[in-house]
């Protein structure tokens, strides 16, 4: 059953297609579904809600059936039987020769330890059944890239829990774009070949033990990890390649919201970018899970 949540935004009953292997570290996962007609995004870094089956559950439990009162009563569920719940973002649209969607991709990071999403995508086999709360209308507030009109230069820094929201910004900039972007992922098998037809320069930093990210909000499922051990020169390049204000940057910051937070402070500080122009997304937080996150906000 489909039914509204709150406009723009509605649940879309979808399947698995398909899945590839991108590296160690990463899995794309197809998805269809009869009522992706509807599905409306301009693509960018939107976020989308997925909602996964547990074990043994042949589709995510959700009680779409109460309206406006889903929310309520799905967090009413015991915890074994209510679906799980992640935040993720599009990675690619899929539209047949008038338009319509048919498709969509979502990339999935892989940690280990695995918790349950991590686990779900790693095993995702087609017909595999989910449910996604995602737009109807394709400029929605869900989507944060929006760089001024007249932006001379795209600053970009992301971590793995980013790479699928990076990569498809990237992947939708217009020629002449120019763009400096630093991607961080745990192996050097992650990294990935991006078609852009911007001006763009990509650097990959490669985490020196292979770590994933810890879990998150947006790509990387929230299980009990070790704390990341991240050499703090990691962050250098992004530091010393910092654009100036005479450049009218636009500065796109998502990942670990305390790295995410320390480099917004350089950019508006030292680097003295004005804070209009700089986005900031904290897709995941050290030592909290997806639940306690969303409980702290």
């Amino acid at each position: 059953m489909t039914t509204a949540v709150a406009a723009p935004f509605r649940f879309f009953s979808l399947q698995v297609v398909r899945t590839r292997r991108l590296g160690p570290s990463f899995v794309r996962v197809t998805f269809a579904g009869d009522d992706l007609h509807a599905f409306r995004s301009l693509g960018r870094d939107q976020s989308l809600s997925l909602f996964l089956p547990h074990p043994g559950q042949t589709e995510p439990v959700v009680p779409v059936e109460l309206g406006d009162g889903w929310w309520q009563g799905w967090r009413e569920l015991p915890d074994d039987v209510r679906a799980v719940m992640r935040s993720y973002t599009l990675r690619a649209l899929h539209r047949d020769a008038v338009g319509v969607t048919t498709g969509i991709d979502i990339d999935f990071a892989l940690h280990s330890p695995p918790g349950p999403a991590s686990r779900w995508a790693a095993h995702a086999a087609p017909g595999d059944r989910v449910l996604l709360i995602g737009p109807a209308v394709a400029d929605n507030r869900a989507v944060r890239f929006r760089p001024p009109e007249d932006t001379g230069l795209v600053v970009m820094w992301g971590d793995d829990t980013a790479v699928p929201a990076a990569t498809a910004i990237l992947e939708s900039l217009p020629p002449g774009t120019r763009v400096r972007a630093w991607l961080e992922v745990p192996h050097a098998g992650d990294i990935q070949d991006v078609p852009t037809r911007a001006d763009a320069e990509i650097t990959w930093l490669v985490r020196r033990d292979g770590t994933p990210a810890e879990a998150d909000a947006a790509n990387v499922d929230p299980a009990d990890t070790d704390p990341l051990d991240v050499d703090p020169a990691d962050a250098d390049p992004v530091l010393a390649a910092g654009p100036t204000a005479a450049e009218r940057p636009y500065v796109w910051l998502a990942g670990e919201s305390g790295r995410v937070r320390a480099l917004r402070r350089h950019f508006t500080g030292a680097g003295g970018i004005d804070r209009r122009r700089v986005t900031f997304v904290g897709y995941w937080r050290r030592g909290l899970t997806e639940e306690q996150l969303r409980a702290a906000e």
